[in-house]
């Protein structure tokens, strides 16, 4: 007995038809049976993952998705700089060498919405129509749009640079949608309950790599125009379109592996039992209307009084196989519904101070002295400079945050990282936002210590864990789907932030509002705090104990 897909297949053993023998001999319900025998085809399964050639290529080929992810969402930060002297140079007062807030948002926001949406679409197809097949398509879609971004041009009149840049980074935004559930669940699924959270975490962490790759490029493209920018800064327009282009070197380079990867066994093993017990009860729902029309030919001839259609019911009803239930029926219970409202919520909050921040590193570099001056230095030195507070601000706390997480995520467990970080979160944005001024006038190495600390524990907390948990604690034939909608929550919580929250930054005079945008924050770690008690601990569990694989039946 095997399962195919393409030139795949999970063969059962001798030791398994043993199993299997063993599983006909229990005093079950005959509709369970065939439940339990599935259940320890999935428990050899996870004994006999061990790390191999194959799996470091997935890995690989994962990791580099959010490397480029990052890189493609992050480098937006750098290029609105630079668009502000390309296309404000001649502006006067403050609003020279600076992009309008209208389409500084609207280009910050684009790659948001776009991954909304590619998150639930995608999400949904990669448990409809397959794992890789979607992942393979979403990288092609952010390929295409990333190079078309790199072209965008005022096209007519009302239709500027800004309009075309978003539209193009909408559809990219599409493309890397797909990779958060895809990803995940593919990660999920090949790896062993030892080790799961230690991978899924890893390839996440990749994500750090290009919050530091989007600035180093933006140094290099600038130093080799640097002269010419000098000289006439309307040069900088090849700058700003090489930083965007570059990015889709890193998906070029891994394509034919995502093309050539495999889904999973075990979402070839889920797919084709929930198939075949379905497929059951619609051939024996047919058998007994056949016999019906029979009945009912009979019952007019003898004149019966008993309706058929009791004796339909009664039949299905009784001994009928377990059928899969829809995504409506499985979510439709509460315990389930908690779950999925304790991912979604928790990284929905998470992400309106990590975008919120993040997309608008600029802020921070200006309160910390190190950005220069906009209006007196020369554009090349300007850039330069803030691009190396971005590294700086990055590997002082984000990128030690997640691999801290890597090493320590199988010891300590996902749930007490997501509720460390979120307390941890809560206390220094309550500090930063209360003492904001005051911290800033006393000691700036002060509050850079306490800014590294909250990035520490974005990324050595929420950050991760909100990626990693969805990835495990939902049935495999909606893994997918609801890992979608969960990270779909985290982006509409970064279009709040920047579309709503970051208007408000310059109430008062500019960045006068950025304290009490930091009290904010600390009440959303606080709401996400709370609702990660909704969500189980999955840490050395397999996925079919975590998600009880048995209520997936009715």
């Amino acid at each position: 007995m095997s399962f195919h897909n393409s030139n795949s297949a999970v063969d059962i053993t001798e030791v398994e038809k043993r199993r299997m023998s063993d599983v006909r001999g229990l005093d079950i319900d005959e509709r369970d049976r065939d439940l339990l025998q599935r259940q320890r085809e999935l428990e050899d399964l996870d004994d006999s993952t061990k790390l191999n050639w194959e799996m470091i290529k997935k890995l690989t080929v994962c990791g580099v998705a959010f490397l480029n992810d990052a890189y493609d969402m992050f480098s937006i930060n750098i290029v609105a700089m630079i668009l502000g002297f390309v296309y404000y140079h001649d502006a006067e007062g403050a609003d020279q060498n600076t992009v309008p807030k209208k389409w500084d948002t609207l280009i910050k926001i684009a790659v948001q919405i776009g991954c909304l949406l590619g998150q639930l679409v995608l999400g949904r197809l990669g448990d409809k129509v397959g794992r890789t097949t979607i992942y393979s398509a979403s990288l092609m879609i952010a390929i295409i749009t990333t190079i078309a971004s790199a072209f965008s041009s005022s096209m007519v009149k009302g239709f500027n640079v800004f309009i075309v840049l978003f539209i193009w980074r909408v559809l990219l935004g599409f493309g890397i949608g797909g990779d958060y559930p895809l990803t995940a669940t593919i990660v999920s699924e090949y790896a062993s309950p030892k080790n799961r959270g230690k991978l899924m975490s890893a390839v996440f962490a990749c994500q750090g790599f290009g919050n530091v790759l989007a600035p180093i490029v933006g140094i290099i493209v600038t130093a080799c125009f640097r002269s010419s920018i000098d000289n006439d800064v309307r040069n900088l327009d090849y700058v700003w379109r090489l930083i965007i282009g570059l990015g889709c070197i890193p998906g070029v380079a891994t394509l034919y592996w995502r093309l050539t990867m495999e889904d999973s066994k075990r979402f070839q093993l889920e797919s084709a039992k929930a198939a075949a017990a379905n497929a059951d009860e619609d051939m024996q729902r047919e058998k007994l209307l056949a016999k019906q029309h029979f009945a009912e030919d009979n019952a007019q001839e003898d004149g019966l009084l008993e309706s058929p259609n009791t004796v339909l019911n009664v039949a299905l009803t009784d001994d009928k196989p377990r059928r899969a239930k829809t995504f409506g029926q499985y979510f439709s219970e509460w315990r389930h519904l908690k779950v999925l409202l304790g991912t979604s919520i928790a990284w929905f909050a998470l992400d309106v101070a990590f975008y919120g921040i993040n997309l608008n590193s600029a802020v921070v570099i200006d309160a910390i002295g190190f950005a220069g001056d906009l209006y007196q230095d020369k554009p090349s030195h300007f850039i330069i400079r803030n691009c190396l507070g971005n590294i700086i601000i990055n590997i002082l706390g984000s990128v030690p945050g997640y691999w801290i997480t890597v090493f320590t995520i199988e010891r300590l467990g996902r749930k007490t990282i997501q509720l460390m970080g979120f307390a941890m979160l809560t206390i220094l944005y309550i500090v930063l936002g209360f003492a904001y001024h005051k911290i800033l006038d006393k000691s700036v190495a002060g509050f850079i210590v306490l800014f590294t600390l909250a990035q520490l524990f974005q990324n050595f907390g929420p950050n991760v864990t909100t990626f990693v948990i969805p990835g495990e604690v939902f049935p495999t034939r909606f893994r997918s789907t609801a890992h979608g909608i969960s990270a779909a929550a985290g982006k509409l919580g970064a279009i709040v932030a920047q579309g709503g929250f970051m208007q408000l930054k310059d109430r008062g005079g500019k960045n006068q509002f950025i304290d009490h945008l930091l009290e904010i924050f600390a009440l959303f770690m606080l709401i996400g705090f709370f609702v990660t008690f909704w969500i189980p601990e999955s840490k050395g569990k397999t996925l079919e104990e975590i998600c009880d694989e048995s209520e997936e039946y009715y």
